[in-house]
């Protein structure tokens, strides 16, 4: 998209909102603190939700005429998404969750690294903050190395360049209307899937470190399990679709899961002397995958920071993470997401 210095290319925000009443606000706040010299519109894909969001959105929308609603009684991500790039005024995007905050001059920032690469998608880094207790750590293991598996916009050590996705992304609205905008078959992994096919298509997808992005986790055991469960499963569905096109990164927890479960089966059948001799050494070698999994976790903890409370619930939190996804991914892949059970449809 062709843009010289003086020129600020108008902006439109989406953001897909359901059951956000502890976090609306304080993402549109950060979108209007941003200082953009150009136009900007924010627009709501609300959701039908049931804990006052939508009291505090009509709060919202009183106050500054920029904020537009747009309904999405299918509650769907990719859905909201759709329907507020088809109403969105300006030529540019910014995906924005209601979890998230955007950090200062992010919007000029990535408008002008849109324009200077030539790129299709530009994204971030995402920077997990979490208050005291399980969201702290949740927050933690966002941020480290153990968590989530190495993806480039997790890391503060990133270079800037081509990447395989982008977090939430900033794009040219014409070209992403374009290739169709964000696959509505899906619930989870929107966002990899869209900047596959624009990576398909020819197009570049880049990552700026300079560009960061507070994300605020989940904040219960429950939530992140139901969180990473979800997410695993429409990673299964994805890897139904795409195949091996998939980094390989991806197959590590059910890889684990499997071999836990193998585990499981096996130690009541070498324990009762069942299965003996050379073949029992043979199969005892898949204890091999949980113990160097605990010893993981015990150097992720000891090389954590804080209290050893807050060390043993960081271990905790990315047992949670790995196993839920894992298994989710075990259901995606073999039943398909749409047969399985997803609870990711509560919250955005």
């Amino acid at each position: 998209m062709a843009q010289t210095p003086e020129h600020h290319p108008g902006v439109s925000y989406v953001m897909p909102v359901l059951n956000e009443v502890a976090y609306i606000e304080a993402a549109v706040a950060s979108i209007f603190a941003q200082r953009y010299d150009g136009p900007v519109e924010v627009l709501l894909a609300l959701g039908p939700s049931t804990d006052g969001t939508p009291e505090v959105v009509a709060g919202l929308v009183a106050r500054d005429p920029r904020i537009r609603v747009i309904d999405n009684p299918g509650m769907d991500i990719p859905i909201g998404l759709n329907l507020a790039i088809a109403a969105a005024s300006h030529p540019v995007i910014v995906r924005v969750d209601a979890h998230t905050e955007l950090g200062e001059g992010y919007t000029a920032r990535a408008v002008e690294t849109l324009a200077r690469t030539g790129a299709a998608s530009v994204g971030g880094v995402m920077a997990a903050a979490g208050r005291p207790g399980v969201q702290a750590a949740v927050a933690h293991a966002y941020n480290s190395r153990f968590g989530l598996g190495g993806g480039s916009y997790h890391s503060e050590q990133a270079k800037e360049g081509p990447a395989e996705s982008a977090y939430l992304g900033v794009m040219d609205t014409a070209l992403l209307r374009s290739i169709g905008g964000y696959d509505e078959t899906l619930r989870r992994g929107e966002d990899w899937e869209l900047n596959f096919r624009l990576r398909q298509a020819g197009h570049v997808v880049w990552l700026d470190p300079a560009l960061r992005v507070k994300y605020w986790p989940r904040s219960s055991w429950g939530a992140l399990g139901r969180q990473f469960w979800a997410t695993g499963v429409w990673r299964g569905e994805l890897v139904r679709r795409l195949g091996a096109r998939n980094s390989l990164r991806y197959f590590a927890p059910p890889a684990l899961v499997v071999d836990l479960a193998l585990c499981a089966v096996l130690t009541p059948l070498l324990a009762t002397g069942l299965i003996g001799g050379w073949i029992a050494w043979v199969l005892a070698l898949a204890y091999l995958g949980p113990i160097a999994y605990l010893a993981l976790l015990v150097v992720a903890a000891a090389t954590s920071t804080g209290s050893l409370a807050d060390r043993i619930r960081f271990a905790l939190v990315l047992a949670v993470m790995h196993l839920s996804w894992g298994l989710g991914f075990l259901v995606g892949a073999t039943r398909g997401a749409r047969d399985a059970v997803d609870t990711s449809r509560t919250e955005s």
